[in-house]
């Protein structure tokens, strides 16, 4: 992550803090903005993507036209924080499992070993729905690049546990590729937290 979005992130976890209060009917739009001529706001949106899931199915923006979804970055074999944000998601995904207008989508970040025979395993060891959570895999470039778009971490390192550094993050992006709110997937409360957001979104866009 930039030292520009990790400055960014700062401001606006304070930000959603002040705003996400019990009254709240919305939530933020998080990202750079700009004007355009007409004076209108034009929000950062998630760009185009085209990755492979467990079930050798193609995903990409079309996967998930007029839903809100949850994403994540992992590897099957990290041995520190994986497990803990794989089970709070699974407490996400037991939630909102019947209601179709949430998905998941978990970006691998070991291109090399996560192929899609292992998530497929994966997936069936976490029992798991791929219409509804989908673990993907794709091109190396494309799979790190995405991150910074969702204000994640993500990235080779030797001297980490595993060999890589990612975030823990949950990151939940609305209907119109907004990413609008965002907790630290390892930390039960905060989670409990961001399954209120995902229901203040379905709440505003689903109206």
């Amino acid at each position: 992550m930039t030292h520009k979005n990790f400055l960014f992130l700062l401001l606006m976890a304070g930000l959603s803090a002040c705003l996400n209060t019990p009254d709240t009917k919305t939530l933020p739009i998080l990202g750079e903005r700009d004007i355009s001529p007409a004076g209108d706001t034009i929000y950062r949106q998630v760009p185009d993507f085209q990755f492979i899931n467990q079930d050798s199915q193609l995903v990409n923006n079309a996967t998930f036209a007029g839903k809100i979804y949850v994403v994540d970055f992992f590897f099957i074999h990290c041995p520190t924080i994986c497990p803990r944000v794989k089970a709070n998601g699974l407490r996400l995904y037991e939630k909102f499992k019947n209601d179709d207008r949430v998905l998941m989508l978990s970006h691998s970040i070991d291109v090399k070993n996560d192929t899609v025979a292992a998530l497929k395993r994966h997936a069936q060891k976490l029992g798991i729905d791929a219409k509804k959570w989908h673990l993907v895999t794709g091109d190396h470039d494309a799979i790190y690049g995405i991150a910074d778009d969702y204000f994640s971490v993500a990235q080779e390192d030797p001297d980490a546990p595993g060999g890589f550094d990612h975030s823990g993050r949950l990151i939940l992006v609305d209907k119109n590729r907004h990413v609008r709110a965002f907790c630290d997937g390892t930390d039960a409360e905060d989670v409990d937290r961001f399954m209120k957001d995902i229901s203040t979104l379905l709440a505003e866009q689903y109206k």
